[in-house]
């Protein structure tokens, strides 16, 4: 079986997975970043022109709303989706009666497509026929809150779908790093007199550190590829101000025909999207270690 170990036989091995990982993700990656360095309408041949797609970037205010928006829907997902996750993940490991037709009610979201997920959340979240605004006024609430298609909540709202369609796949992540924790250790702790409580804190929260920051640095690369979310919910609109960075990125490329500043936009919300992965993993990290 030394064969195995020899470095080329593994380099033999991996060549195919990587050829394919070459193809469809470093190449696309590169071709963006040499457009966006250049002139092109995805016809005529490209001209260079330095770095003025990215000066047009800084001067462009729906680029700039597109950011906010990302930084609501970032912030929001962060501070509730691992946090309620790992709540739910903690009441469906215990002894609850009907865990077992919870778990796949819980999960069942994050298999239906996202555009079908914004399709539902129309007929709940829309000003006019949705069913939230309907409840409120059959409560006697005559305030009808543009949940989506507004200037204010849509960010808002495209997060607590975002959250709704996501929690069940945290949820069986944490989950199972619960099932997989030793249970003599928290044998001996029931013996030793721990609460349910000290139990969580001191034992299963510790060692669920790594499983926190995978969930939180999938939780955080989501956020950067949240697309058709928006596309169903809002379209982007009203006058853009629903926009997020790859829906900003999408109308730019692919309906004004900008392609040449539309790979600049992918190319910085790559960037942005991998340094807040790797700062989230760092910073978790460093915490872990302290």
């Amino acid at each position: 079986m030394n064969w195995l170990t020899t470095r080329r036989t593994f380099t033999l091995m991996i060549a195919p997975a990587l050829l394919l990982y070459t193809v469809y993700m470093v190449y696309p990656i590169l071709y963006s970043i040499y457009y966006s360095f250049t002139s092109y309408d995805g016809v005529s041949p490209a001209t260079f022109t330095g770095l003025d797609n990215y000066r047009q970037m800084a001067q462009d205010t729906v680029f700039r709303t597109s950011v906010q928006n990302t930084g609501i829907i970032l912030g929001i997902a962060v501070t509730l989706l691992v946090p309620l996750a790992f709540l739910l993940a903690v009441l469906l490991s215990g002894n609850v009666k009907g865990s077992a037709i919870l778990r796949p009610l819980v999960f069942a979201p994050a298999i239906v497509a996202p555009i079908l997920v914004g399709l539902i959340w129309i007929f709940i979240l829309d000003p006019k026929i949705g069913l939230l605004n309907a409840l409120l006024q059959a409560i006697g609430i005559a305030v009808q809150p543009q949940w989506i298609g507004g200037s204010t909540l849509s960010p808002y709202s495209v997060a607590f779908v975002y959250l709704w369609q996501q929690i069940g796949f945290i949820v069986t992540i944490l989950y199972a790093a619960i099932r997989m924790l030793p249970r003599d250790v928290m044998e001996a702790s029931t013996l030793d007199g721990a609460t349910r409580f000290q139990q969580l804190r001191y034992i299963t929260v510790p060692m669920l550190r790594e499983s926190f920051g995978i969930c939180t640095a999938l939780v955080v690369t989501g956020v950067f590829k949240i697309f058709e979310l928006v596309y169903a919910l809002t379209g982007g609109g009203p006058v853009h101000l629903s926009e997020v960075m790859v829906s900003y990125m999408y109308y730019v490329t692919f309906t004004t025909l900008q392609y040449s500043y539309g790979m600049a936009l992918a190319v910085v919300v790559f960037v942005i999207g991998v340094v807040a992965a790797v700062a989230t993993l760092f910073g978790l990290k460093r915490r872990a270690a302290a």
